[in-house]
């Protein structure tokens, strides 16, 4: 299995190391472009949007991470990932920027504020049975461009995970939920690519 790694500046990482080490990746931690280097596939977790993409600034790693998304490397973002995914973000804060790539507009704490967080089954394209998702301040998509294509949806028709060739994104946390599928489908795309 190729090495992959989960940016860990902020956020859930030890979440999606746990669930990849179990899928039986090897993970780097990644923190400076040189760790960035060394892998095949990049998670990007969930956490504090504006906070990852102020420090992955202040670490030298936003260029980095931009050239590997442009290069085809796959890349899988959870909640705070997925609006650092997104080509276009709604609500950011001031000066707040992406590594862009998802082919999506993306609305930042969609459902309000960390007492609105709920949890719901999901149909998910390709899954053979629903997913059991949880959403924690959780962005929403509120555009999907030509390029990507939507795979997941609340019923009200809010979509909430998205793939595009070599990425992906869900506005929701598999990771904290045990839910494996989705980074298969992330180590399929690096096995792949």
């Amino acid at each position: 299995m190729n090495r992959v790694g989960v940016l860990a500046l902020q956020g859930d990482v030890r979440e999606h190391a746990r669930m990849l080490t179990a899928l039986g990746a090897q993970v780097t931690l990644v923190r400076r472009p040189d760790e960035l280097a060394s892998v095949r596939g990049l998670v990007l977790p969930g956490g504090e949007s504006s906070v990852i993409d102020k420090l992955a600034r202040a670490f030298g790693l936003q260029q980095p991470i931009r050239r590997a998304i442009a290069a085809g490397m796959p890349v899988y973002g959870t909640c705070a990932g997925l609006i650092l995914l997104a080509e276009r973000v709604v609500d950011g804060i001031a000066g707040q920027e992406s590594f862009g790539g998802l082919d999506v507009t993306v609305q930042r704490n969609a459902f309000g504020g960390q007492v609105e967080s709920f949890e719901t089954e999901l149909t998910v394209e390709g899954f053979d049975s629903p997913t059991h998702a949880t959403f924690i301040r959780a962005p929403r998509v509120v555009e999907v461009g030509p390029a990507a294509r939507p795979i997941a949806a609340l019923p009200d028709g809010t979509v909430v995970a998205v793939r595009q060739e070599h990425l992906l994104g869900t506005a929701f946390h598999p990771e904290v939920t045990g839910e494996p599928r989705f980074h298969e489908l992330f180590l399929d795309a690096v096995r792949s690519a």
